[in-house]
């Protein structure tokens, strides 16, 4: 199979995982279709990121062939059964995501938004690019996910948060249902009354969420998985039950999970044959539709 104007059909029944350079699949999506579109782009960290997946095993008591210890001393083996990683370094960050987004705007619909996640090397640049592409007065806000987990170093203020840049189609238009997000508790419930504090608060634009567990059945093994409750709350913002959802680095596939969850539609595009198949595992074969338009024409299946 080949790129083509009928790339995905979303008059059909089916949710479609495509296994492609986003630069060639989106021109082949139909104009003003996703009222949501999330990305997750590669950070431009000049890093390779990896993670790798392994299995513990317990070690009989009095052997000392075991690497780690754990609770009540008991000595425990562990053994690496796989590792996941991608190049995440770009000469000109701009230059590579630009095209990108101006397609993300084309397919957007009228009433539509995007979520932008990046971190802090790379947002004031970004946001200036938005700023071109979707028009200042576009912009509905930054969004700072905190979390505090990973390193801690010494001669700085560990970072511990990620950015969400929030750009809207049209400014008069756009969609956004305040009462379908799921509410927080107050930090002070006390001060809030019992009604209040009953019913929780909408959260603002600064989302405290714990990264996605090492030992949580969200876990995929993908290098930088996002938790499902960061994108539960943007898809509950910011469409409804029916419409159609896009992402286009999509990793491990969070954003369809959470979208068929909430009864959403979705599109996902990732170039890495690694990703596509974790999203296979992870979302099953129910109504959904997998195009490989990676591998060479001479490897493909009918």
């Amino acid at each position: 199979m080949t790129v083509s104007d009928s790339l995905v059909d979303l008059g059909a029944s089916n949710d479609y995982v495509i296994c492609s350079d986003n630069a060639l699949a989106l021109p082949h999506l139909p104009e003003s279709s996703f009222r949501l579109i999330y990305i997750d782009p590669p950070f431009n960290t000049s890093k390779e990121q990896r993670r790798n997946s392994i299995t513990v095993e317990r070690v009989g008591d009095g052997q000392d062939d075991g690497d780690r210890t754990g609770f009540g001393g008991h000595r425990y083996r562990t053994t690496q059964v796989g590792s996941l990683n991608f190049s995440d370094s770009y000469d000109d960050y701009l230059e590579f995501i630009a095209p990108r987004l101006v397609e993300a705007r084309r397919l957007l619909t009228e009433d539509g938004t995007l979520y932008f996640h990046i971190d802090y090397r790379e947002s004031h640049y970004c946001k200036v690019l938005l700023d071109e592409i979707f028009g200042r007065d576009c912009f509905l806000n930054e969004i700072v996910w905190a979390y505090d987990y990973g390193g801690r170093p010494k001669r700085r203020w560990p970072a511990k948060h990620d950015t969400i840049l929030v750009y809207v189609r049209d400014p008069k238009l756009y969609y956004f249902d305040q009462e379908a997000i799921d509410r927080i508790p107050y930090m002070a419930p006390e001060l809030a009354g019992p009604e209040k504090a009953a019913r929780g608060k909408t959260p603002t634009d600064v989302w405290w969420h714990t990264i996605v567990s090492p030992t949580g059945k969200e876990k995929t093994g993908y290098p930088t998985q996002k938790p499902e409750g960061v994108l539960r709350r943007a898809i509950q913002a910011s469409s409804s039950p029916g419409d159609w959802v896009l992402d286009f680095f999509a990793g491990s596939g969070t954003t369809g999970a959470v979208a068929r969850a909430l009864g959403r539609r979705f599109v996902l595009i990732d170039s890495n044959p690694e990703a596509f198949k974790v999203m296979k595992k992870r979302l099953g074969d129910d109504r959904i539709s997998y195009l490989d338009l990676a591998r060479p024409t001479s490897d493909k299946t009918a």
